[in-house]
Formats: structure tokens, C-alpha cells, sequence
């Protein structure tokens, strides 16, 4: 499945977490808390797609991005992309 592109290089997703008073380490916990299988999203990760710098991603796994958004209380549109589609061919 296609990863998902945080927007903003993750200003929407740090905002939310603004805006609900959660850290990086109550977003981790919160994820578990909304995840079914209760494993949620490592502390890690958070700081991997809502973080900034070298550590930080831009493209995350469908099911971190529905934790995180789910967690957050957002709307998943509201803090992440589809990849665009490549209509290059590459000869082999």
C-alpha cells in the first residue's frame, strides 16, 4: 500500500497536538489507547512524523497515519496527502 505524505513538513500534526495540549510521548499513548490491537505507535515514530529536522520523515505507513489522526481527533485529509502519481517510464 502507498505511504501517506504529512503536510506542512508536519506543522498541521504539531499544531493539533498544540491545540489538545499532547506531547510527543501522550500522542505515543494515545494512539494505544485508540488502537484496537493496543500496540499504537512508538514514541519514535511520533517524533519521525511530527518532528523536524534530520530525524524527521515525510512519508509514514496508512495505518500510523489513521493513529495519529485518529488520536488527535483530526480529520486524516487535514494532516496528510496522497503521494502524486508518476507518470514516468523508466527503461530497463
Amino acid at each position: 500500500m502507498t505511504n501517506l505524505l504529512r503536510k506542512g513538513a508536519g506543522q498541521p500534526i504539531r499544531d493539533a497536538m498544540k491545540r489538545r495540549g499532547l506531547t510527543a510521548e501522550t500522542l505515543a499513548g494515545a494512539t494505544r489507547a485508540v488502537d484496537a490491537t493496543g500496540r499504537g505507535i512508538s514514541l519514535a515514530t511520533v517524533n519521525k512524523v511530527a518532528g523536524r529536522g534530520e530525524t524527521a520523515v515525510d512519508a509514514c505507513r496508512p495505518r500510523t497515519a489513521w493513529l495519529i489522526t485518529v488520536a488527535l481527533d483530526e480529520r486524516i485529509h487535514s494532516l496528510f496527502d496522497m503521494p502524486g502519481v508518476s507518470t514516468t517510464t523508466v527503461e530497463r
